[in-house]
């Protein structure tokens, strides 16, 4: 078995480990964030990281109704003129805590006097060292490019983080059910594996969710890209439908991230417009009674939708791994990149 499918099968005990070592040290972060009453939070990150801060944005929007912001980096770097930070928390989000430009995030906002907080996998990189307060994901070291374990160890840092806010004891132990669902959810790779077969021929697609899995779209869509090399491109299904379902035809792709949840009728919705269309469509769903379903890779058991993001990420995972295997491609070593992208 090659280094990628390992860290993709290790995820449910990188969680597991998360939600027993860490949520001690998180309770005292969320201490001090209600002791300095923050009004918003502004997170910086990259890449996969950067769609965990996006599950974020709704997590903590939704759950803890604490507006969040994404940081433009490039303005403390390449434009240095960053912003004023008050009555704010500023968090940095990296798997290697290495990329200096979001240290240069976190750095500024701490001498600024802004609540400081690090989430990474690295607890000796630059980040941890900047950042007033540190989460560690506890995934153990990541030696694929291609980003898995960590992803999921970061969105559990979030919603352990957010629980901890709102001092939850109900949202803790719904918490503890991911990791199952985790594990069940690999269960499906055989079935997967026979799924990037059909798609094997594939060059482009959209993939697309919303509200929580609107973060999972942008990562499954990423992965796609990083493995496969298809121009694979993310979408809200709002904003999809607002010009860019123009471009879909006959046998156009489709990756749609459906959960049960508040947004499950939009996205079914847009399934039969698609079907409609006459669209290629995978439907990636933890939800029951879809009617007369495309091509389906259907998770149980089932979590609630805030928590679905770490649980339908998988079978996306495991798609665009095996989508490279078909394709005769090496997802152990994806051209031109590095497991470490510094960008300032």
């Amino acid at each position: 078995m090659d280094r990628l499918l390992a860290e993709i099968r290790e995820q449910p005990a990188v969680l597991q480990r998360l939600l027993e070592e860490e949520y001690s040290n998180i309770q005292q972060v969320a201490q001090a964030i209600r002791e300095r009453e923050v009004h918003y939070a502004l997170i910086a990150a990259r890449g996969t990281s950067d769609h965990a801060a996006t599950y974020a944005k709704y997590l903590l929007g939704a759950r803890n109704r604490l507006p969040v912001a994404l940081a433009a980096p490039s303005l403390y770097t390449l434009y240095e003129s960053p912003p004023r930070i008050r009555g704010g928390l500023v968090m940095g989000i990296s798997q290697s805590g290495m990329s200096p430009d979001i240290v240069s995030v976190v750095r500024d906002a701490r001498e600024q006097g802004a609540l400081t907080v690090a989430i990474t996998n690295n607890p000796d990189s630059r980040l941890a060292r900047v950042a007033e307060h540190l989460i560690l994901c506890r995934a153990g070291e990541e030696k694929s490019v291609a980003a898995t374990k960590t992803y999921t160890a970061e969105l559990m840092a979030v919603a352990l983080l957010s629980v901890a806010l709102a001092e939850d004891e109900k949202a803790l132990a719904q918490l503890h059910t991911v990791p199952e669902a985790v594990q069940s959810a690999l269960t499906l790779e055989e079935q997967v594996k026979g799924v990037a077969e059909l798609y094997r021929e594939m060059q482009y697609c959209a993939v697309v969710s919303r509200g929580y899995n609107y973060a999972t779209a942008l990562e499954v869509g990423l992965k796609v890209k990083e493995l496969t090399y298809v121009s694979a491109t993310s979408y809200s299904s709002a904003d999809f439908m607002h010009g860019p379902i123009a471009t879909v035809e006959e046998g156009s792709p489709v990756l749609l991230i459906a959960p049960r949840g508040k947004a499950l009728d939009d996205l079914l919705h847009l399934a039969e417009e698609l079907r409609a269309r006459r669209a290629n469509l995978l439907l990636i769903s933890d939800a029951r009674d879809l009617g007369r379903a495309p091509t389906l890779l259907q998770v149980s058991p089932r979590v609630e939708e805030w928590l679905s993001p770490m649980v339908l990420v998988v079978p996306g995972q495991l798609f665009a791994y095996h989508l490279a295997r078909a394709k005769g491609l090496d997802p152990q070593h994806p051209r031109g990149l590095r497991k470490v992208t510094e960008t300032r």
